[in-house]
């Protein structure tokens, strides 16, 4: 802290033998940069105020084609080209994110299941947002699940989220939410 203050008085000294705008613009750069160091001297053993944080997302970012545990003996993974899933008996499935079927306008969500009376899994696309923060699924029940997000690199403006859930997949909504909890859009129960 003490070479913040050592700087500061070399700053404020220059600054006095400059010229006058020159003396104005380098006393202003020098409070900027001594006000910190003098609030840290006042308080030597308070912890440090600490920078905010950018809001953390929920949305793990994957490798194009990594194969992401599902759970269940499912497996989802993501191409530029779309979603992918597998369940346990190994067959593949697809949902495209540019075959014209989706509008990456706006905010919008899709939703694929499949399961019994004793549990499903579900799945879809997430899209038309930048700040995709949960998807939640809302049973007949009225008892809520919120779904694992994926993404691949960059922030493309869309991603898979998915989630199981104990009894059938009949009469679950989808919901998505942005970072800040805000709704942005969601698909009625089915």
């Amino acid at each position: 802290m003490k070479k913040y203050l050592v700087a500061a008085a070399v700053v404020a000294a220059a600054a006095l033998t400059a010229t006058p705008a020159l003396a104005a613009t380098s006393a202003t750069r020098a409070a900027a940069f001594a006000k910190p160091a003098v609030a840290a001297a006042a308080a030597p053993h308070a912890a440090e105020p600490a920078v905010a944080a950018a809001p953390v997302s929920a949305v793990r970012v994957v490798r194009s084609g990594e194969r992401v545990d599902a759970g269940g003996g499912f497996t989802v993974w993501l191409t530029p080209d779309g979603k992918h899933w597998a369940g346990a008996d190994g067959f593949e499935n697809f949902r495209s994110v540019v075959d014209g079927n989706i509008d990456p306008s706006q905010p919008g969500v899709s939703h694929q299941s499949e399961g019994d009376a004793t549990g499903s899994f579900h799945s879809g696309l997430y899209y038309g947002t930048r700040k995709a923060g949960k998807v939640v699924l809302t049973g007949a029940d009225g008892r809520k699940t919120t779904a694992t997000l994926l993404e691949l690199p960059g922030h493309p403006g869309w991603g898979v989220w998915y989630a199981h859930r104990d009894g059938s997949s009949k009469g679950v909504g989808v919901a998505l939410y942005d970072r800040n909890g805000r709704l942005l859009t969601e698909l009625p129960p089915f």
